[in-house]
């Protein structure tokens, strides 16, 4: 389907664009931008929120929406809602979550979680963290990984990484726990947050835990060994929390651990590589570019596990032979109601990207431009106002 282009009136880009250069200076000003990507499609599931990464120091951390009564994509938005915030979003979008009535997005290098309100994406507040990188939700509270310290490549870097427990009511830091090494996902299964350390700027000297933290007490109460530079974390329905390790990008290869919280030990190691995934069900939707420093080329996956089986299969969820044209699959999302699949593709990781959704069977539906480094979505609940 062609995408029609929904050019807003020149009266109001005028007066939006001369808000915007008032309140920003030489700020880099990016007008809202709609187009139709699709017929209109009534579900529990009214849309979804994508935020674009941006590259580090660029200050190009982008939001947009996806409407389905509509049909209708919308790119960056924050701006628009939030005229008088100087430099938007800011450095790097490292997460994206819904809670309650508020969308919260961790900003890495700008080192903070934006909150806003989930309806109008208009800002409530921020939480001050350094180096911030996902958060999880429990009764109340935010729990964000914090890697503590600047941005540093060295093999003896000392600064020990956090977990900061955040009063979603205040916005407000009442607690932390000292994890591991640059921590990375985090999860919260049973009462337990299980944190993933990589150890990433300490490069070869990588981290290689899972810190798992009481939530009552919050403390620390065991740390599972599992294999170097981990990223990401995701839990099934059985006890079993999947965990992904980068590699060394030589000799070690990016793959996928089952971690069953019940009998409390490794139960899988798959080779299956991953850049990023997501559940739904019982089957997790892998997608990757893993970077070998010794082919010089990328593995690209796009992978589908059994929880249950703890296998793969399916080698790609796309069936129409449309994924030769993805450059570098990012992102990877699925629609709870519909089981639509949406896919990121950063492309060049410098220029804008591209969203496409596929069908349940792997049939490509539609596909439109985003921001730059496109990754993480958030659905909401239908007319915005319900989770």
């Amino acid at each position: 389907m062609k995408a029609k282009l929904h050019i807003l009136t020149i009266i109001i880009a005028a007066v939006v664009a001369m808000a915007l250069t008032s309140c920003r200076e030489d700020d880099v000003i990016f007008i809202p931008e709609e187009v139709q990507v699709s017929n209109p499609e009534f579900s529990e599931v009214g849309g979804f929120y994508l935020l674009n990464e941006g590259n580090m120091g660029s200050n190009k951390c982008t939001l947009d929406y996806y409407d389905f009564s509509t049909g209708i994509y919308t790119r960056n938005i924050y701006g628009n809602a939030n005229p008088n915030v100087p430099k938007e979003l800011g450095d790097v979008g490292n997460d994206l979550k819904v809670y309650g009535n508020r969308l919260y997005a961790v900003i890495n290098c700008s080192n903070k979680v934006e909150v806003m309100d989930k309806s109008t994406a208009k800002r409530i507040g921020q939480e001050d963290i350094p180096n911030c990188r996902y958060i999880a939700f429990h009764k109340g509270y935010a729990y964000v990984t914090s890697y503590a310290g600047p941005v540093v490549i060295d093999p003896e870097y000392d600064q020990i990484g956090y977990v900061a427990k955040v009063d979603t009511a205040s916005l407000q830091v009442v607690a932390q726990c000292l994890v591991g090494y640059q921590p990375d996902d985090i999860e919260i299964v049973d009462d337990k947050i299980y944190v993933a350390n990589s150890g990433g700027y300490r490069v070869p000297n990588y981290e290689r835990t899972v810190s798992v933290i009481d939530i009552e007490t919050f403390k620390v109460e065991e740390t599972i060994d599992v294999d170097i530079n981990l990223s990401r974390l995701v839990a099934d329905k059985h006890g079993g929390l999947w965990i992904a390790t980068r590699g060394d990008y030589y000799q070690v290869e990016s793959s996928l651990y089952c971690y069953d919280v019940r009998k409390r030990r490794i139960v899988k190691h798959l080779d299956v590589p991953v850049s990023n995934m997501c559940i739904e069900g019982d089957s997790i939707y892998v997608v990757s570019s893993a970077w070998s420093n010794v082919t010089m080329s990328n593995r690209v996956t796009f992978a589908v596990i059994d929880v249950v089986k703890q296998e793969p299969v399916s080698e790609n969820f796309i069936t129409d032979g449309t994924e030769a044209e993805i450059k570098a699959p990012y992102g990877v999302s699925v629609n709870p109601i519909s089981h639509d699949i949406y896919l990121t593709d950063a492309r060049n990781m410098v220029n804008p990207g591209y969203l496409h959704c596929y069908d349940r069977t792997g049939v490509r539906k539609w596909s439109v431009r985003t921001g730059d480094v496109p990754a993480h979505i958030a659905f909401l609940g239908e007319n915005k106002n319900e989770n």
